[in-house]
């Protein structure tokens, strides 16, 4: 499927400086431009490119992958990524941190943690990455990483890009406007955005206030929708709500900083012009948002708890059918409906290993307290986890009528790799240290003598 912006081919729109506008669907090979006639017809590198721009492929995969998996774009910018190139130095990656890294050893148990508050002085974008858990290798491109994003202030005359990771970004609290080389995304708690590895981007705080949310470094496959199976064609994430940014640029001179995360590490350069000048752009390789309000939920209607998996919003496949490298997994309102059956997740051990968020609300397995909007927990491969003592009591005892779940969102970032926590996340002050042990709060209901 193609898509244009290009005038009299469609009614898309094109994005004013500063506005954001978008295109619609999954994977798409769309086309557009933000100066008529930018786009070549017909070719993808002509002798001479309108405007006088010049033609830059970026390739996610490698160029003889399978035609359902290859993705690659056509940028026509006013300078090639060559020429934003300087002299590199390295420069302090603060707490963020790329596996393999294993500062610590943690217990083997659950692990929970308070919302990690915002600092009262200026941080920008890169400065306030901390990082959670990392898991697998990102030489390899095998595993993610698990990331609190903190924000106070937008990233002034300095630019970013990620090699070693896709990132996918779920904003907890304030709004952030993404300027990339595609184009300009604005995204709000309650949805997504996803920056594909080598894209460029600026991140400025839309609007007043401050922001923070949780970041995933995706070392291996691209995220895509999940197989739906059985379920059929329609539901869990349709593909129209998906939307990506519409060619919008900078034509600026200005001295200004690129930062590169390569390698595990941050690497710096200076310019004397913004990298964010593609004026014109087509291809399936390209940055989206996608607002989780419109997931469409399906479960069980008549007995029993199903797996999370149902939840899926985004995968990351591995080598291993049916195993992800990484499942971007929710949690939103929906209605409970099943006769005779524990509603909430069940007790449980699992090969795969859990990072979990709140964006809001409530999470209908920890109605004790403790887990709360900006947290999160891990549960790592094959150790117990559960609801806890108020969830257990409160759903054994429950009116089974029809029950909808309302206000909540929860998430998680689910691997098939242990995930390693970090000297920050351990010796943290929001680390709910009395957290591993709620379990045993659980009471003794075993009576031999009745059924």
């Amino acid at each position: 499927m193609n898509v244009s912006t290009k005038p009299g081919l469609s009614t898309m729109p094109v994005a004013a400086p500063g506005d954001p506008a978008y295109l619609s669907g999954f994977g798409n090979g769309f086309e557009t431009e933000a100066l008529p006639g930018a786009l070549p017809i017909g070719r993808n590198s002509p002798q001479r490119c309108a405007y006088g721009l010049y033609a830059e492929q970026l390739s996610g995969s490698p160029f003889t992958a399978p035609r359902a998996t290859n993705e690659r774009s056509w940028l026509y910018r006013i300078r090639p990524t060559v020429a934003h190139w300087g002299q590199f130095r390295e420069v302090d990656a603060g707490l963020w941190r790329t596996a393999p890294c294993a500062e610590v050893d943690m217990p083997l148990a659950p692990l929970r943690w308070d919302p990690i508050p915002l600092p009262d002085g200026s941080i920008g974008f890169l400065q306030g990455i901390h990082t959670i858990t990392t898991a697998g290798d990102a030489g390899s491109q095998a595993g993610m990483g698990s990331h609190i994003y903190l924000v106070t202030c937008s990233m002034q005359d300095e630019y970013f890009y990620n090699a070693d990771a896709e990132m996918l970004f779920v904003p907890q609290q304030g709004t952030l406007r993404l300027w990339t080389e595609f184009g300009i995304i604005d995204i709000e708690p309650g949805e997504i955005a996803v920056i594909p590895r080598g894209v460029k981007l600026r991140v400025e705080l839309h609007g007043d206030g401050t922001a923070r949310g949780y970041l995933c470094e995706n070392y291996g496959g691209a995220f895509t929708l999940p197989e739906r199976g059985p379920i059929g064609a329609n539901c869990l994430a349709n593909p129209r709500d998906f939307l990506t940014p519409v060619a919008a640029y900078e034509d600026r001179d200005a001295p200004s900083t690129m930062t590169v995360k390569w390698g595990g590490k941050l690497w710096r350069t200076e310019l004397q012009h913004s990298p964010l000048d593609v004026v014109a752009w087509h291809g399936n390789y390209a940055p989206y948002k996608y607002d989780l309000r419109r997931y469409s939920p399906v479960g069980p209607v008549l007995f029993d708890h199903a797996d999370p998996s149902i939840f899926t919003v985004l995968t990351s496949p591995s080598e291993t059918p049916g195993t992800a490298n990484i499942d971007f997994v929710i949690f939103p309102d929906r209605w409970l409906v099943a006769e005779n059956t524990f509603r909430p997740p069940w007790y449980h051990m699992n090969i795969m290993s859990e990072f979990m968020g709140l964006i809001h609300g409530v999470y209908d397995a920890k109605t004790g307290g403790g887990f709360v909007p900006g947290g999160f927990s891990l549960h790592n491969c094959m150790l117990p986890h559960g609801p806890d003592m108020n969830a257990f009591e409160g759903a054994s005892n429950a009116d089974l009528s029809p029950h909808k779940l309302e206000g909540t969102m929860a998430f998680m970032f689910e691997t098939r790799y242990p995930q390693r926590v970090t000297r920050f996340a351990a010796e943290a002050p929001q680390f709910q240290r009395n957290y591993a042990g709620y379990g045993r709060e659980l009471r003794k209901h075993f009576d031999p003598s009745r059924r």
